[in-house]
């Protein structure tokens, strides 16, 4: 079993959901989100586990429970720009590896977050990201799936909404079925960074794609850098963003 690297986890955590207001603290099982998530990185065996807000009433339900908070500005564009601020805060050494936990998973898989600070430890790309397999068609054309594909050696090639790869025969004949031997994937949104390579991050410029897809991970692409992909030792259960996943959150709870 290979060694898993030390490694922080930061959490990205804003108050101001447009589909789920306060959704940092909604109440799962009658615990914060927001805790849960931070459980879930302790589990993994992460050194520190920092959360990364903007409100002061995530401090507050964080305070007295062992986990970091770290304040951040309200205008951040997206979860990664957060973490380079708190990162640029904590001064965490450039080499350090820090994994970007979303604040909606509350019950994302210790081996996953672990699997994901492997993959940037043993590579030397500066950042890292997890992928799983699509088995079902109405998965691979839903806009909400974010696909990718990657290269033969384990590096991302692109990110998007739209069905990727496109199987051009196959799906000239029938696209309710998956044809074999085409490596579908549905990319899962965890990230580990080099702490060296967020602050280069958040100097980069949006880019087109980034914007036309809504995918901040394109960013990093489109400027050049590398991004390892490896496929998850667990599944990711889908994270909690609408009311009726905290309502399917409560029923797996009562399973």
């Amino acid at each position: 079993m290979p060694t898993i690297p030390h490694f922080i986890v930061a959490i990205p955590a804003r108050y101001g959901s447009t589909r789920l207001p306060g959704k940092p603290l909604r109440m799962i099982g009658g615990v914060p989100m927001i805790v849960r998530v931070a459980k879930r990185a302790l589990q993994a065996g992460a050194t520190q586990v920092v959360v990364a807000t903007d409100d002061e009433r995530i401090v507050d339900v964080l305070a007295e429970r062992g986990v970091d908070v770290c304040m951040t500005h309200s205008d951040h564009a997206s979860g990664s720009d957060r973490l380079a601020e708190c990162a640029a805060v904590y001064g965490w050494p450039p080499d350090t590896i820090v994994v970007n936990l979303q604040g909606d998973e509350p019950f994302a898989p210790a081996a996953g977050i672990r699997e994901v600070a492997h993959a940037l430890a043993e590579d030397n790309a500066p950042m890292a990201t997890l992928a799983t397999p699509i088995v079902d068609a109405h998965e691979l054309f839903d806009p909400n799936v974010v696909k990718l594909v990657c290269s033969s050696q384990g590096r991302a090639m692109y990110f998007s909404r739209a069905p990727l790869p496109w199987a051009r025969d196959a799906f000239a004949l029938d696209r309710d079925q998956l044809p074999e031997a085409v490596p579908f994937l549905r990319h899962i949104g965890i990230y580990a960074y080099r702490a060296g390579f967020l602050q280069q991050y958040a100097g980069l410029a949006r880019t087109p794609l980034e914007q036309a897809e809504s995918l901040e991970q394109l960013r990093v692409l489109e400027h050049g850098y590398p991004i390892a992909v490896r496929l998850t030792p667990e599944p990711f259960p889908p994270g909690i963003d609408t009311e009726a996943d905290l309502q399917r959150a409560e029923a797996w709870l009562g399973t």
